[in-house]
């Protein structure tokens, strides 16, 4: 089985019966990893199996501390023996670092899992962050807001979220920059 139908797989049954809007927006975030394949390279596969996993730790069978990026890491690492990329992707999703921070757990968070490549960390949150509950694409600022509306300003996630703006938005322009020169290099002079 190659790595995209085992993430897939793996996805699917824990999302899709207890969290089919979880799954969607998995599905989603999975299709915008999908379409830039032309900047990530040899690393496609590997940005669209982080993206179609991102959110498991969402799941009852993988919840522990509450905390979905620790919990699915932790739970791919452990229960599935998982690509460390992707595990490592998985961990630090979208600004997760601030989130752990927020919750007591950012040295857990560091201390256990290492960044990965910069390029391929903003991919992942460019996908998360362009991709709403639904699935659906978005702009960065319609989910930023989305999120602190669902949530609420004053809960860890709408604090969160709200420290991330700036970052998320700058990874969102990196990603769009690299996409705009691939396409520039395939336009005929």
């Amino acid at each position: 089985m190659g790595l995209n139908e085992w993430a897939y797989s793996l996805s699917e049954s824990l999302l899709s019966d207890p969290l089919p809007r979880r799954w969607a927006h998995s599905l989603g975030v999975a299709k915008r990893a999908r379409a830039l394949a032309p900047v990530l390279g040899d690393d496609a596969e590997l940005l669209e199996a982080a993206a179609v996993l991102h959110d498991i730790g969402y799941s009852p069978e993988v919840v522990v501390t509450g905390f979905h990026p620790l919990d699915g890491a932790r739970f791919l690492r452990g229960q599935e023996g998982a690509d460390e990329r992707v595990v490592r992707l998985v961990a630090h999703h979208s600004c997760a670092v601030l989130e752990a921070e927020e919750r007591g757990l950012r040295g857990e968070l560091e201390n256990e899992f290492e960044l990965e490549r910069p390029d391929l960390v903003d991919a992942l949150v460019f996908c998360d962050m362009t991709t709403t509950p639904d699935g659906i694409e978005t702009t960065p600022t319609e989910r930023l807001d989305e999120i602190v509306k669902r949530y609420g300003p004053d809960t860890i996630v709408g604090r969160f979220i709200q420290r991330a703006a700036p970052e998320i938005h700058a990874a969102a322009d990196r990603v769009q920059g690299r996409l705009a020169l691939v396409r520039s290099a395939d336009q005929p002079m």
